[in-house]
């Protein structure tokens, strides 16, 4: 009997794989259909899945998995800058300048007698998004153009597109390109968390920095900031910080929405600090030096999902999206085993039982382990949303402007001037006075207000006509992705007694 003959379709399917590489070189995005990793489309890139308007997120969401598990592998493994806390350039590569215009990383590992806990966090209150499916989008606009491998400092092209496409990253962008910019090394910076938790009770209740000029900048090497930090260690001059949070009632959430369109599970917004004063919590001191870089730095690994009993995640998007991703990454990038390296370790006073070694590999009945007592009601603290699988993208509305520098420059590398126009426009909710001396240093005449725009990335809350009321222009036949309350917790979504119950940050 002959053999098969191979099915032409499958070995025309076999032969485009191999060119598909020298299509792709010369293939326009206005000819491309976003998809997923199996090939199937999805109708906008940055909607994510999660259990009503303001709950969790959902882990049957394949499309943010799949677009996490593949940012999270796309780069060849690298690491900035020193210490158990672990300070970093967050856009630059490995080498990059120290006093570079960014946001810095300040990761703090706690290894407390219950486990670790790893405050994952920044110097600035908020960030550029609070849409989890946009951080690897956004990421890739600030590393170098995939054409011209050129950084943000000979060609800001891709930094403005991003940004003016995405209009609520203006409170970041504000604190990025004024006098706070440039933190003057590691030691004279904040760090703030930035996300919502949950700080729960025995009862279950949730309860001098300095910078440096752009100019100063240029006077000093790209390890400034490493330099400064390892040498005040060693003469004994340690840098020290005080632990604060602020905190409000699961009721607070609710009420701050609904009368001052504060939301607590959006990463661009502050909470105002004369209602929620600030309260001390703790300090703690840098005393001692790396000895072993590559073991005691390289090697450490945080994950916003280590929280000792007590401490909680809201379902805050673009948290509940690190609790997966920054794990993913580390048995990527460090390998599967990583929480048993030394820097990793816990230091707890119990033997930890995890099937692994000489005892039973499952949990036997002959040979029991010992379990603690579970201290944290669960289902008190996170069993109270209920609604629908969604698909949920937020939307630009008027308190997104309520904030009242070094921009123009920037501005300058940008060669597309329809980026700038929108940006201008952008900075003109902020203050008008602002865009008014954009477009005297720019040259560059913005629009009379975003309500007469549509973007790419966002829904549009403002927007006049309808036709823009929607990202990208997708049609809302099978649903729009919109909520009502753009995500945080209206009326209602909280079961609390009276005013018991906090979610703190």
């Amino acid at each position: 009997m002959s053999p098969a003959v191979p099915s032409s379709v499958y070995t025309a399917h076999v032969a485009s794989q191999f060119s598909a590489y020298a299509k792709d070189r010369n293939f326009h995005s206005r000819d491309a259909i976003y998809m997923m990793s199996n090939g199937v489309s999805q109708p906008h890139p940055y909607e994510t899945q999660r259990v009503g308007e303001n709950g969790p997120l959902l882990l049957q969401d394949f499309h943010l998995i799949d677009l996490l598990y593949h940012f999270d592998r796309e780069r060849i493994p690298e690491r900035v800058c020193p210490v158990t806390v672990l300070f970093s350039t967050v856009g630059g590569e490995s080498g990059s300048h120290d006093l570079a215009r960014d946001p810095r990383g300040f990761v703090i590992k706690f290894r407390t007698d219950d486990g670790n806990w790893d405050l994952v966090a920044n110097n600035t209150p908020v960030f550029f998004l609070r849409d989890p499916a946009k951080f690897p989008h956004f990421i890739h606009s600030q590393k170098r153009d995939p054409s011209t491998h050129l950084t943000s400092a000979d060609d800001s092209t891709m930094f403005w597109d991003y940004l003016c496409n995405n209009p609520e990253s203006v409170h970041q962008v504000m604190i990025l390109l004024d006098d706070r910019g440039i933190p003057d090394g590691f030691r004279f910076m904040h760090g703030y968390s930035g996300h919502t938790l949950k700080l729960v009770n025995k009862d279950d209740d949730m309860q001098g920095a300095k910078f440096i000029t752009q100019e100063d900048s240029a006077k000093h090497s790209p390890d400034y900031s490493q330099k400064e930090l390892y040498s005040a260690i060693a003469r004994g001059d340690f840098p020290r910080w005080t632990g604060e949070v602020q905190t409000m009632t699961p009721a607070q959430a609710e009420d701050v929405w609904a009368k001052q369109g504060i939301n607590v599970f959006d990463l661009t917004h502050v909470w105002p600090q004369v209602q929620f004063p600030r309260t001390k919590v703790g300090e703690f001191a840098l005393n001692e030096n790396a000895v072993n870089y590559f073991a005691e730095i390289e090697q450490i690994a945080f994950n916003p999902a280590h929280m000792p009993p007590g401490i909680e995640p809201s379902a805050e998007p673009v948290l509940q999206s690190r609790l997966f991703s920054y794990p993913d990454t580390h048995r990527h990038r460090v390998g599967v085993n990583y929480q048993q390296l030394p820097v990793n370790a816990p230091r707890t006073s119990f033997c930890p039982a995890n099937f692994q070694g000489a005892r039973p590999s499952y949990l036997s009945s002959i040979e029991p382990i010992r379990f603690r007592e579970r201290t944290v009601d669960l289902s008190k603290t996170h069993g109270h949303f209920i609604g629908e699988a969604i698909k949920f993208l937020s939307e630009i509305r008027p308190e997104d402007f309520n904030a009242r520098a070094n921009t123009a420059g920037k501005m300058a590398l940008c060669r597309e001037e329809e980026f700038l126009r929108r940006q201008i426009t952008i900075f003109r909710e902020v203050d008008p006075d602002i865009a008014t001396r954009l477009e005297k240093a720019t040259g560059v005449k913005g629009y009379d207000g975003i309500a007469g725009l549509g973007f790419n990335c966002t829904h549009n809350g403002m927007a006049i006509d309808s036709r823009l009321r929607y990202a990208n222009g997708i049609s809302v036949e099978k649903g729009s992705s919109r909520a009502e309350n753009n995500g945080a917790p209206a009326k209602g979504t909280h079961k609390y007694k009276g005013g018991e119950g906090a979610a703190g940050l």
